[in-house]
């Protein structure tokens, strides 16, 4: 039985894999595609923030409507990854500009609310054990495509933009057909509840879920703001002696790392429990956002470590969050609220990221200590959570 449901859950995270190129491509092809467009690279963060905004609004439509929970989760993959194919082909061929392109970017954030979440749903569904480990592999393959980009910069690829981002839909098409073929696990609801408007946020009543949610949200306002950073803290490790390759790589090693810590993750929650796993990554995380400036100045391998320990427990926690708020909602709003907690949070990562981009400019390593209410937020709820009866 273990096999028969080992296969579906790597052939879903595999899919999520290829299905999430699109949230990212932008990133990997962003110099020739600036140079094309004559835009400052500067000015590319117009199409990174269409892409989240979408990505908000498609999430926080899927929990309100209760769509998320009324129809199979592999056939709203399928049609989010299809769409999402097409939108960013639209990208490629139609796209004239930045205000242009930000409109087939939040498209794509519009279809990749259907592929993200739905995945985590589809993981539930085939998962007969908490599905701690198959949401860390998710996870940990959504990171590994978050450290990309970096490792693209690193290889100086000069690939043609175009063709990039054509292969980018292939790989997407390739994601739907995969979740397709795939299908539903049997251990999700019953399919074609309706959920009245709103209801899902009666979830949050919910001790356990609460708990949960409240600590993905603490997780959430610290995890994309210090990826935003790592190019910043990385260049600072090396100083004026800096190279772009460096940088880059470096920068791939410290995101990239995290995808290692996912799926360590949810290897150790299958023995410890996702909530010890949550509290203890998030524990450290918040731990180095408060160490790292007093070693900053210290000989280059000490912060290039601490980095990397930061970008392993980074992300460890998230995959478990989710687990966590998956077991303590009601079965048939799974979807729902997994969507609805991934709007709140990357909505708080916004605010995170604008805040701590504009104290970085001109501002020492201290800035980092701006996440520390995250960890603080999370780690209280956790405390909660863990003594819940």
């Amino acid at each position: 039985m273990q096999h028969q449901t080992t296969i579906p859950i790597a052939g879903i995270v595999f899919a999520q894999l290829l299905g999430c190129s699109l949230w990212f491509s932008v990133n990997a092809v962003g110099p020739g595609l600036a140079s094309d467009w004559s835009v400052a690279i500067s000015e590319m963060g117009l199409l990174t923030s269409a892409v989240q905004l979408g990505f908000i609004s498609g999430t926080l439509l899927l929990a309100l409507t209760g769509l998320a929970d009324m129809f199979r989760a592999s056939r709203i993959v399928l049609v989010a990854a299809c769409l999402g194919a097409l939108f960013n082909l639209g990208f490629v061929y139609f796209a004239q500009g930045l205000i242009s392109g930000a409109v087939f970017r939040f498209l794509i954030g519009l279809c990749l609310a259907g592929i993200y979440p739905l995945g985590m749903k589809l993981i539930v569904s085939w998962s007969a054990r908490p599905p701690g480990l198959g949401l860390g592999l998710l996870v940990g393959m959504l990171t590994l495509g978050t450290a990309l980009p970096h490792g693209m910069a690193g290889l100086a690829t000069n690939w043609p933009w175009r063709d990039v981002l054509v292969w980018v839909s292939v790989l997407a098409l390739g994601a739907g057909g995969l979740v397709w073929w795939i299908g539903d696990g049997p251990h999700g609801a019953p399919q074609g509840v309706r959920l009245s408007v709103g209801a899902i946020f009666k979830a949050f009543q919910v001790q356990r879920f609460r708990g949960a949610a409240l600590g993905y949200f603490g997780h959430m306002w610290e995890l994309y703001a210090f990826w935003t950073l790592v190019p910043w803290l990385v260049a600072g490790v090396f100083g004026v002696d800096a190279l772009p390759a460096t940088v880059a790589w470096w920068s791939f090693a410290v995101i990239g790392i995290g995808s290692l810590g996912a799926i360590c993750g949810g290897w150790a929650s299958q023995s410890l429990g996702s909530e010890r796993v949550a509290f203890v990554s998030l524990l450290f995380s918040g731990a180095m956002c408060l160490l790292y400036p007093w070693i900053a100045d210290l000989p280059t391998w000490i912060p290039l470590l601490g980095l990397l320990a930061w970008g392993f427990f980074v992300i460890a926690d998230s995959a478990q969050f989710s687990a966590l708020s998956a077991k303590a909602c009601p079965p048939e709003s799974v979807g729902s609220a997994l969507a609805m907690q991934n709007s709140i949070g990357f909505s708080l990562s916004i605010g995170s990221i604008v805040l701590l981009t504009h104290l970085a400019e001109g501002g020492t390593v201290s800035v980092v200590w701006w996440l520390l209410p995250g960890p603080i937020l999370g780690l209280f709820a956790m405390r909660r959570y863990l003594f819940a009866t």
